[in-house]
């Protein structure tokens, strides 16, 4: 079995062993056996957190090199018209913390990715989306926070200085557990 244990930058100079497609629900794990594509044993000891993209590459232990791919799984391919609408759909459906893969097809129309839900179906038709049931590669957009909260913590700009005067201002927004900062 080969032990895959680094994530390593996807280079067209790289000889690529073999393929490892998995679905969504595998690409989030940091830890699990697997068969590649061509029947090799292989095992998955990463550090938590970063989903596999399609396209990424792992190396083993051994120096192989593996190229993850999205496998195709039930979804929903919401298609509507760019600008706008397109924008009122990834919002109202982001709204609901779906995991969403966005995309264009052409220069007027748009689409966005989901796993199968009534609600969201729904909504999505409401917003004036033509729906479209069937398998295809889910590969959700990773996030604004993805690469960079790992990379340094995150920090919070604004546009102007605080001084001593009071201005009635507030927002909010997540943080990983246990993660505290005071504004």
């Amino acid at each position: 079995m080969l032990e895959l244990t680094q994530r390593i930058e996807p280079t067209e100079q790289a000889e690529i062993h073999d393929t490892l497609t998995l679905p969504l629900e595998l690409r989030i794990r940091g830890r699990l056996r697997a068969t590649t594509d061509t029947g090799h044993d292989v095992g998955l000891f990463l550090d938590r957190g970063p989903v596999l993209r399609s396209g990424d590459c792992l190396q083993a232990n051994t120096g192989e090199i593996i190229r993850v791919k999205a496998a195709d799984e039930p979804v929903v391919t919401a298609h509507i018209e760019t600008g706008l609408p397109l924008a009122k759909l990834c919002y109202h459906l982001g709204n609901r913390h779906v995991q969403l893969s966005i995309g264009v097809e052409g220069a007027s129309k748009g689409w966005v990715r989901f796993p199968p839900d009534h609600v969201l179906e729904e909504l999505a038709e409401r917003l004036g989306a033509t729906l479209e049931h069937h398998e295809a590669p889910f590969d959700p957009e990773p996030g604004a926070y993805d690469k960079a909260g790992r990379e340094s913590g995150h920090n919070h700009g604004h546009s102007h200085g605080h001084s001593s005067h009071s201005h009635g201002h507030s927002h909010s927004h997540s943080h990983e557990p246990g993660e505290e900062h005071a504004h």
